[in-house]
């Protein structure tokens, strides 16, 4: 089999990142909504964070990045 040429593999490696950010994006954009939803069940995002071993801030700035249009 042979080898496409370089121009052809960086055009699909950049198409392939493309397509990975943004699926990566929308995980965030999910995982901030369940963050908040959490935040709601338990009264603050201190809870939350502390339910999930993370930092407060890690916690409320992914919803305030996320969930804010």
């Amino acid at each position: 089999m042979e080898t496409p040429p370089w121009r052809d593999r960086v055009r699909a490696e950049d198409e392939l990142l493309e397509q990975l950010e943004t699926q990566a994006d929308e995980a965030r954009r999910r995982r901030a909504i369940a963050l908040n939803e959490g935040a709601e069940e338990l009264g603050s995002v201190y809870a939350v964070a502390k339910d999930q071993h993370l930092s407060w801030t890690a916690v409320a700035n992914a919803i305030k990045k996320y969930t804010t249009e």
